[in-house]
């Protein structure tokens, strides 16, 4: 059977995502095959497209989590059946589609209560946000943490659980709109980087003490600071790259406070499937319980993927963006 993907043949800009008909094949021995509903789409995703990350070997399907519905199941595979609801989040990519086969044990059960568009915009950045609170720097009531990006997909959710932990939250963000976004979603302090070193406004904001922890996504522009506003024991999470990877540096700089430095892949966190079922449980019962909220989706049909990068590179995007099969 045929279904319609998004290649990437070339690295470039967002006009590298083709539109084409691949083959499907039946589900093999521990696999199953869905029919995608909901795609989520990443600034990961943006980063393969552009080259920045030389992770999918090309030609090949871009994407790294989606939604659907299982159709087949192959030999051997137990705790699924056709008809069930699942999402699943691989670094072996090919979310792109509107039909895959995938290993059986990347399958995560969608609860109910969840449709899927949601849970396509929230898998990945919620399991990212369950990692970095609560197994990478188990938040404590009563820390204050850094937050960069904090009006982005993953901090706001930083943002909501942090605070529902205890914890007092200081976030950067790049304007007066995104300062409100980050506000809303629990962030005490806002401080706008454009316009304000966060270094001393962190201080300030501290008196002098620092952070217990910095969750860095941005990377080379903001290391140096994240570092600089460490209290005694504090821990730097550098967790994405947006502004480029951080260049070596002298691990003897940690010893001025003790502070402690992580580099965590969300892939491995998710690579034990009992570790990855026990992130999921953990991010919907915060999501049913009220701690996090769902952000709103912005849908494009799968053939229109290239407008869908170009509207996440925009940073205008309010929410969280989604591609949708046909018939999804």
């Amino acid at each position: 059977m045929t279904a319609q993907a998004i290649v990437l043949r070339a690295h470039g800009d967002a006009d590298r995502l083709a539109v084409e008909t691949i083959d499907v094949p039946h589900a093999g021995p521990g696999e199953i095959r869905i029919r995608q509903t909901a795609i989520g789409v990443n600034f990961h995703d943006v980063y393969v497209r552009n080259g920045s990350y030389r992770t999918l070997p090309l030609p090949g399907i871009p994407g790294i989590e989606a939604v659907g519905v299982i159709e087949e199941v192959g030999a051997g595979v137990v705790g699924h059946a056709v008809g069930d609801r699942v999402g699943y989040v691989t670094g072996t990519y090919g979310a792109y589609a509107g039909m895959r086969v995938l290993p059986a044990d990347l399958a995560i059960p969608i609860p109910a209560a969840f449709d899927d568009r949601q849970a396509a915009s929230l898998l990945l950045k919620g399991m990212t946000a369950q990692m970095l609170l609560r197994q990478v720097h188990r938040i404590r009531a009563g820390e204050t943490i850094l937050v960069h990006a904090a009006a982005g997909g993953v901090g706001r959710l930083l943002c909501q659980w942090a605070s529902r932990l205890g914890a007092t939250v200081i976030g950067t963000v790049g304007g007066d709109e995104k300062a409100r976004i980050a506000e809303a979603a629990g962030c005490h302090h806002t401080v706008l980087y454009r316009d304000t070193d966060f270094v001393p406004a962190v201080m300030e904001l501290t008196a002098g003490a620092g952070v217990d922890v910095a969750y860095d996504s941005v990377g080379k522009d903001t290391f140096d600071g994240s570092l600089a506003v460490l209290g005694p024991l504090g821990h730097l999470v550098n967790f994405g790259q947006a502004s480029g990877p951080v260049p070596p540096f002298e691990v003897s700089r940690l010893a001025a406070r003790s502070n402690s430095l992580t580099r965590p892949i969300i892939f491995h966190y998710l690579a034990d499937p009992a570790r990855r079922n026990a992130m999921a449980v953990d991010l919907f019962t915060a999501l049913e319980a009220g701690i996090l909220s769902a952000p709103d989706c912005e849908t494009f049909p799968l053939s229109h993927a290239a407008d869908a990068h170009r509207r996440l590179e925009s940073r205008l995007a309010g929410g969280a963006v989604v591609l949708v099969p046909e018939g999804g």
